[in-house]
């Protein structure tokens, strides 16, 4: 049966203005015409009769949730809901619009930065705007020459003092918070410099990242995307001239594009390259002249990587073809082993078909050693000529000659190994017939102590045997070295070295099985956990180890090193690399 509406009429249909009644008051009525009723049902519905009204009506009710915003005749129209949702899409437009506006604005702004900066005169040595006031500054330039430069248009000529100074091997910080101690003067922070870089993430440009291969975890710069944006990459790698004599460069290029590619950094190639040298230079030149395309170049990396050596390999290769890079030889940025020699953007133009050639402040990482040790320390980090691992034990025991081979692998149980007054590591858990290899400067000493005498050892001879730091002076200064937590690892295959410990700013440490020791004389292990390895690594508080596959340096590398099979589809996105 149909229930019966109640409909109340709250005023009469609408009149003529000569029927209306001033006087009169609304009439109010109920009627009970019967109309076709529409319903919707949430849950269970019921029909009640309401004892208020006419016993020949009839009131309906439904049971519904309590979160719906009505039912019935107090649920919203189809009109009501189409009103809300246009009203809260304006909303989001009106949003959405502002932010746009607000980014925009901040783009042009620093691109007008950018451009003002471009327009003051800097030294062409560091990037630093010249300046006559701050004699111990950088950009200092003596007033006399300085107007003299300026009535001839010459100021962009001009090497300032600070430069001079480096260029004769004086180690100047720079950069505030750099080397931790006091000794050079503070004049810009390391976020000042990251300023400078930011509008790259709005401009069309073709960036040359930097990597150094013999810190190469510690250089990376993996978040580099959130300062170049969306702009292409060419992965430089430096310094290749300083690895072990025999490494196969093949076997260097596919292990730096497996790091590559498990960053997630989507690279065009990857170079290996030698500033000194000039390995690789070329293969960079042509790379940039097909895919810069109109745009400048941004020469990109962290601080002492390498980039105005970079550079002056760069323009050096390219004036053998361009009359331009011949001209922009003569004024060269400044090389030095001190973090913040460029303080500025160095624009050089360097090429005859438009754009141009910046070199870029260095990134600098806290978790390098640079960042701790004194600015006259920095020089001892970084390696002068190829390098040749240090080995602990230094010999391979006699294969048929198993108590020496135990005692000498046994040897290395419970003892600790200093490098220099910068690393510790502890070997908590003896390795039957493996050795630890170290890769870095030769300046830096290396001592092995027993585990339970090493902190009386290092308060005793830091700044003295261990360093750096050098000198007690120093020493007083320092903060002292911190554990890592423990590194548990296995050794998985005894033909292959099992993975190297990189300490950022550095070098490394190979952990490698010694020949095929690990088995005995019949192919048994002649311990179960013969494979394990637990040691515990000490650095400075902010310096950063990361423990990564073995790199394939030396000749024995190339016999060792293992090319992964690739899909089809890595065939075609996968970087190559050159040398």
């Amino acid at each position: 049966m149909t229930p019966k509406t109640l409909s109340i009429i709250l005023s009469p249909p609408s009149l003529p203005h000569h029927f209306k009644n001033p006087n009169s008051k609304p009439q109010f009525r109920l009627s009970s015409s019967k109309f076709n009723l529409i319903t919707c049902r949430t849950g269970e519905s019921e029909l009640r009769t309401d004892p208020n009204l006419p016993n020949t009506d009839t009131h309906v009710s439904f049971s519904a949730p309590y979160d719906l915003e009505g039912v019935g005749a107090a649920a919203p129209t189809r009109g009501q809901v189409f009103l809300e949702h246009h009203q809260s899409k304006v909303a989001s437009e009106i949003v959405i619009a502002a932010n746009k506006k607000k980014k925009v604005r901040k783009e042009k702004q620093e691109k007008r930065s950018m451009k003002a900066f471009n327009l003051i005169a800097s030294c062409y040595g560091c990037g630093a705007p010249l300046q006559t006031q701050e004699v111990d500054g950088p950009g200092y330039v003596d007033p006399d020459t300085y107007e003299l430069k300026k009535k001839h248009h010459q100021l962009r000529t001009i090497l300032c003092g600070r430069c001079r100074l480096l260029s004769h091997g004086h180690m100047i910080t720079a950069v505030g918070g750099n080397g931790g101690y006091p000794g050079g003067k503070q004049f810009i922070t390391a976020e000042q410099l990251r300023d400078k870089l930011s509008h790259l993430r709005h401009e069309k440009a073709l960036i040359i990242k930097l990597v150094d291969i013999v810190d190469f975890n510690g250089s990376f710069l993996a978040h580099v995307r959130d300062l170049v944006g969306a702009n292409p990459i060419i992965l430089v790698v430096t310094k290749v001239d300083l690895l072990p004599k025999g490494t196969d460069l093949n076997c260097i290029g596919d292990w730096v594009v497996e790091a590559t590619t498990k960053k997630k950094l989507n690279v065009l190639s990857v170079h290996l390259t030698s500033s000194k040298s000039l390995v690789g230079i070329a293969g960079v030149v042509s790379e940039i002249q097909k895919e810069k395309k109109g745009r400048d170049v941004y020469i990109l990396g962290s601080a002492n990587v390498g980039k105005s050596a970079f550079v002056n390999a760069l323009l050096m290769t390219m004036a053998q073809r361009d009359p331009v890079a011949v001209a922009a030889q003569k004024y060269k940025p400044i090389q030095s082993a001190v973090p913040g020699t460029t303080l500025g953007p160095i624009q050089i133009d360097a090429f005859l078909g438009g754009g141009k050639l910046y070199d870029t402040p260095g990134v600098h990482l806290h978790h390098r050693q640079a960042a701790v040790v004194h600015s006259e320390d920095l020089s001892v980090l970084a390696p002068q000529s190829r390098l040749r691992g240090r080995s602990f034990p230094n010999h391979v025991p006699s294969s048929d000659n198993e108590a020496e081979r135990r005692t000498l692998s046994c040897g290395l149980d419970g003892f600790s190994i200093f490098w220099g007054g910068l690393v510790r590591v502890d070997i908590l858990k003896v390795l039957l017939s493996t050795r630890l290899t170290f890769y870095g400067p030769k300046a830096l000493q290396i001592h092995m102590v027993p585990t339970l005498e090493a902190d009386k050892f290092y308060k005793k001879e830091v700044g003295v045997l261990l360093t750096p730091p050098t000198g007690k002076q120093r020493a007083t200064e320092w903060s002292g070295l911190e554990p890592k937590p423990e590194l548990q690892l296995k050794i998985e295959d005894p033909e292959r070295p099992a993975f190297d410990v990189a300490i950022s700013g550095l070098g490394w440490i190979t952990v490698e099985p010694i020949c095929n020791s690990l088995k005995g004389s019949d192919g048994s292990r002649l311990d179960p956990t013969a494979n394990e390895l637990h040691l515990t690594v000490h650095v400075p508080k902010p310096v950063e180890i990361f423990v990564r596959p073995p790199m394939p340096v030396g000749k024995a590398g190339g016999e060792w090193y293992q090319y992964r099979e690739l899909t089809e589809l890595e065939e075609e996105t996968r970087p190559k690399w050159f040398f």
